[in-house]
């Protein structure tokens, strides 16, 4: 059994536009296209994707061993995706919302529309209106068991590898959110917080009003597990809530039972163990590639410290920061970890003092080698500075004075993204360095 398994994989949705920059719903037409792209370079189609809405796609790569076989074949799928786009004069619109009001077109299929029935169609059309990025960390082999969540026959070092890494992506959850905010208008509003984060994810305690607001236990943060027994307990507590759900909402058990329905698919939660073998990160909004790579290198270079030094993950009463000692790195406790640093990260962001030091203690454990991904957090780090985002880089560029923005000035937005997502691909297929794209791309 390999249990230093660092193999990595990444999602990303991607809305697609017109050449004016309003929302198409040829997504079916485009996959066909990206589907005959991939056979003729000799790909599979299956690393393109339909979402239960006409206007998103998601690209999802094949597992690769490192940092940088993940860089080459997510550019690669990129590049297939601009290519179709220019074929069908469309574009790829890569933020986490789209700017302006929208009306989906949900698939007709039984899985999408027993969500939709079970959450309430009016807060699931939030779920049409947001893009994510879900990073994929690989853990031990054969550990995984779809059924039961944890497999019988692991060893205990497996099941300690896997509680490590599950409980440091769970400790990342805040410093995801506050790095990776992108879009901050959503139905021609902006209201100053993460605006994916409070409208898919939700929140009961803030009033956030998403699409799991009603529904934590299976689309917001789940506890650290202790013990496998603990996280074992937790994913079936999450699947019975959501079978009561559907109960309550007066939707057959059957419909998602038939659709593949089991242990590990009745969850959507921020982290999540997943039926293939990996725990999966879902609370980063999608970004453009340069501030996806960084997140990517951030979270699997963790990852890799805490295998390479068997490291044990654990929340530490009091603790706010990571902090490593010995062979224990101590995160903060869940009850600060999802409330109010949640919080902090969601509003102020990364001009918060509390959330700025997380995230300065998360970059220290991180960049501890002299590897490329190594000095390509440094580079993050010391260019960075202060922080910044994607959001913040949009607001300043279209301010509003009135909390909205106009059609005009929305579609503006959605050409500039699209174009600056074509300009970061071109600069990082002609060679530029990591640590030459960060600079450029980030101030």
């Amino acid at each position: 059994m390999m249990l230093n398994n660092s193999r990595l994989g990444l999602e990303q949705e991607f809305f697609i536009v017109d050449s004016e920059g309003f929302l198409s719903h040829r997504a079916d037409e485009f996959l066909a296209s990206c589907n005959r792209l991939a056979k003729q370079k000799n790909r599979s189609g299956d690393c393109f994707a339909p979402e239960f809405v006409k206007s998103i796609i998601e690209i999802n790569t094949v597992p690769v061993n490192n940092f940088k076989e993940l860089t080459a074949e997510y550019l690669d799928l990129l590049q297939i995706l601009l290519e179709v786009a220019k074929k069908l004069d469309l574009r790829l619109y890569p933020l986490s919302t789209y700017p302006l009001h929208t009306t989906p077109i949900i698939r007709n299929k039984p899985n999408y529309y027993l969500q939709v029935r079970t959450v309430g169609s009016g807060r699931f059309d939030n779920a049409a209106k947001c893009t994510g990025t879900h990073i994929h960390l690989d853990l031990p082999d054969d550990v995984v068991d779809r059924q039961i969540g944890m497999a019988y026959n692991s060893s205990p070092e497996a099941r300690e590898r896997v509680l490590s890494i599950y409980n440091l992506a769970t400790a990342f959850d805040a410093a995801i959110i506050a790095l990776s905010r992108a879009c901050p208008f959503y139905e021609g509003k902006v209201a100053g917080k993460a605006m994916r984060t409070i409208h898919y994810r939700g929140s009961k305690r803030f009033a956030w009003q998403g699409v799991y607001t009603n529904l934590q236990s299976v689309g917001g943060l789940m506890p650290y597990a202790e013990t496998v027994q603990d996280m074992t307990r937790q994913l079936f507590n999450r699947y019975h809530s959501w079978l009561q759900a559907m109960d309550l909402a007066g939707v057959e058990r059957s419909l998602f039972l038939d659709s593949g329905g089991e242990l590990l698919t009745a969850g959507w939660n921020p982290v999540r163990l997943n039926s293939i073998g990996t725990v999966e990160l879902r609370n980063a909004d999608s970004n453009y590639p340069q501030v996806t790579l960084a997140l990517v290198a951030l979270i699997s270079e963790a990852a890799n410290r805490v295998r390479r030094e068997n490291i044990t993950v654990r929340p530490k009463p009091g603790c706010k920061i990571f902090q490593l000692q010995g062979q224990e790195l101590n995160v903060p406790e869940f009850d600060y970890l999802n409330n109010e640093l949640l919080h902090a990260a969601v509003t102020e962001g990364i001009k918060n003092t509390a959330v700025k030091d997380y995230l300065d203690s998360i970059l220290e454990f991180s960049c501890q080698n002299d590897s490329e991904v190594g000095n390509y957090l440094s580079r993050f780090q010391t260019t960075i500075g202060e922080y910044t985002t994607t959001e913040a880089q949009l607001l300043a560029k279209f301010p509003t004075t009135t909390g909205t923005i106009s059609q005009a000035d929305g579609l503006a937005l959605v050409r500039y993204c699209c174009d600056r997502l074509e300009e970061e691909v071109n600069q990082l297929e002609s060679g530029q360095s990591a640590k030459d794209f960060l600079t450029t791309g980030l101030n």
